[in-house]
């Protein structure tokens, strides 16, 4: 392979690492060229299936920044399973073929920029795919929601019938709604104590006889 290949092979599969939603490395020692093409038409569109050089691949997942997760996995024939698509799918198309062909080893890989290990790829397989975990979530989100709704319409109802029992507790009590209390009759006027003394004169003319 001359040099410009290998710079153009390492530079594609480094946009390929940075670009995917995950990259799981694989052995496919013994696996015919049919094999391969049956893996590829399992993966779909949720994954592409490339045979690789590990020296190109050990520059490019360096230049990709993954060369602690991936670097030391590059060993004997290579073979990387970019996900563009769900990785749960991609996830169960590889462990369904490695299970009916033995000889496709899964390595480990990364999976959002963080390291994975072949048994927790295994595991991620065993989720619900994307769109059903999505369609739970929307379930649980519309039914939160309608909950909300009917506490939000029974509130007027609600201070309707607070309002009535407070109205019929005033009454009962002997309180009127809107009128002010009967005032008390008013005190009578203090006697002028001039009206009741007796007359000075009128005395003194008394006493004399």
């Amino acid at each position: 392979m001359a040099n410009a290949e290998k710079v153009a092979v390492v530079a594609e599969l480094t946009e390929r690492f940075k670009d995917s939603n995950g990259a799981v490395l694989t052995e496919y020692r013994g696996l015919t060229v049919a094999q391969l093409a049956e893996l590829r038409g399992a993966l779909g569109s949720h994954a592409t299936f490339n045979v690789v050089k590990n020296t190109l691949t050990k520059i490019a997942v360096t230049e990709a920044g993954y060369e602690e997760q991936l670097a030391s996995l590059l060993s004997g024939p290579s073979a990387v399973a970019f996900i563009s698509g769900d990785v749960v799918e991609a996830a169960k198309g590889l462990r369904d073929f490695a299970k009916a062909n033995p000889l496709l080893v899964i390595k480990g890989g990364v999976v959002d920029g963080k390291a994975i290990k072949a048994t927790e790829i295994i595991k991620l397989a065993d989720l619900e795919p994307r769109e059903v975990l999505l369609a739970k979530l929307a379930g649980a989100m519309k039914a939160s929601l309608a909950g909300a709704a009917a506490t939000f319409n029974a509130l007027p109802v609600q201070m309707a019938q607070l309002a009535e029992a407070l109205r019929v507790k005033r009454e009962a009590g002997g309180e009127t709604t809107g009128e002010a209390p009967a005032a008390e009759p008013a005190a009578e006027p203090a006697t002028d104590v001039q009206d009741t003394a007796p007359d000075a004169e009128t005395g003194a003319a008394d006493s004399a006889e």
